[in-house]
């Protein structure tokens, strides 16, 4: 049947042809948008008297799920918002981790500190004043993080700490696997927010913190949230064991998509060797950015004091130092070794003692690694003195499927 037909055998008008618009679409075989589009270019010129006005077809509908497209001329080129110049960025992840001790979380409220009242970064940049959100699942914010930041400086109005999320009469601890929207939405009520701290970042994840797939998805939502907020999301994290000498952002407990997914990636690292100046010199080092330069860092030291306005509480906080040029993988390594002056001092004694030790025959690498620590001797330190003398490794074992095991041996005298 054709449309005119439809449309004469109905006998309808105007208000008529609205209110049957679906049924006199199916029985002309066509979409309600169809159906106004040939009445539009047909029946408006053939039945005028039937059809005085016609809606003009609408874009259909998306029906569920569907995927918008943004073509890239309607995108204009937007410059990196930075809070401090190459080290933190509005609406981007960043990550900072680090062996236990480096005061990764002091750091952190540090840079909170700095943002709450518009102060001056390590390197003499101006921070913008803001608001500073933080989430700890590992330490208490009266007895640890509130005397932190007094030291520090901050601005206790811009300070914020999120609580226990609260549904009618019930309430329980809020969990960043969880929830990340009733989060959003209040800080959504708040103005100029421009950090926020997520301690420690594996918890929000819901699944397997090892697997890329699951570590991905879990954060993407925190990813959108620093977007959508335009605030730089902050996560801490720890160094797995057994990584040192790795690319820094391999270092990153749990899966590689930790350090993937962030924009900047810090790490946190103490001397191994005490300074001059009686202390274990501290570094925080650039180990990635994706969006400015990828090297350097400052040096720092934890410094602890009791807070004036209130007596015996004690807190410790950052006193940042000078700059540091190089690559962090290179100075994480001279962090995790000992300093040339020390080696030096050191070698002699080490070498008398690899001597001593395998005078009587060779001995397990597993065994000498044991004796030199409860001698005091780096590992760093004693591979060194085994070059100079001239020590050669070999397997042992491994016999009809037996254990196999690296042994040392002084070389024999006409070698």
């Amino acid at each position: 049947m054709s449309i005119a037909a439809v449309m004469t055998a109905a006998r309808l008008n105007q208000d008529d042809y609205h209110d049957n618009r679906l049924r006199l679409a199916a029985e002309a075989g066509l979409s309600p948008e169809g159906l106004d589009h040939e009445v539009q270019c047909v029946l408006r010129v053939a039945l005028p008297h039937l059809v005085t006005h016609v809606p003009k077809p609408a874009s259909p509908e998306p029906l569920g799920e569907w995927v918008s497209m943004i073509r890239g001329s309607d995108l204009t080129p937007q410059p990196i918002e930075w809070i401090w110049p190459g080290w933190l960025a509005s609406g981007k992840v960043h990550i900072l981790g680090g062996a236990p001790g480096t005061g990764k979380t002091t750091i952190t409220l540090s840079l909170a500190a700095t943002i709450s009242s518009g102060g001056v970064w390590p390197d003499g940049t101006q921070s913008p004043k803001g608001k500073a959100v933080i989430w700890s699942g590992e330490d208490d914010p009266s007895d640890t993080l509130i005397p932190r930041l007094k030291l520090s400086g901050a601005n206790l109005d811009n300070i914020y700490f999120v609580g226990n999320v609260h549904h009618g009469h019930d309430r329980r601890s809020f969990d960043p696997a969880l929830d990340t929207d009733s989060l959003l939405q209040q800080l959504m009520d708040m103005n100029d927010v421009r950090l926020l701290i997520v301690d420690p970042i594996v918890s929000a994840i819901a699944g397997d913190s090892h697997k890329n797939a699951e570590v991905r998805r879990s954060l993407q939502p925190l990813a959108d949230l620093a977007a959508s907020l335009r605030c730089a999301l902050l996560g801490i994290t720890h160094f797995s064991k057994g990584t040192t000498g790795r690319e820094p952002v391999e270092r990153l407990t749990g899966s590689l998509a930790f350090g993937a997914l962030a924009r900047i990636g810090m790490v946190a690292a103490k001397h191994q060797e005490i300074s001059g100046e009686g202390d274990n010199q501290r570094v925080l080092l650039r180990a990635k950015s994706n969006i400015g330069p990828d090297k350097g860092g400052f040096a720092y030291e934890l410094v602890q004091s009791e807070i004036r306005e209130h007596p015996g509480v004690v807190a410790s906080c950052v006193q940042w130092k000078e700059p540091i040029d190089g690559s962090a993988r290179d100075l994480l390594r001279e962090a995790d070794d000992v300093s040339d002056d020390i080696e030096r001092a050191c070698l002699p004694d080490a070498k008398l003692f690899l001597q001593d030790l395998l005078s009587d025959g060779p001995k397990s690498a597993k065994d000498i690694r044991k004796d030199a620590d409860g001698a005091g001797y780096s590992w760093a330190t004693i591979r060194r003195a085994q070059q100079k003398l001239g020590i050669k490794a070999r397997k042992e074992g491994g016999h009809f499927g037996g254990y196999q095991k690296w042994v040392w041996a002084l070389p024999a005298p006409d070698d």
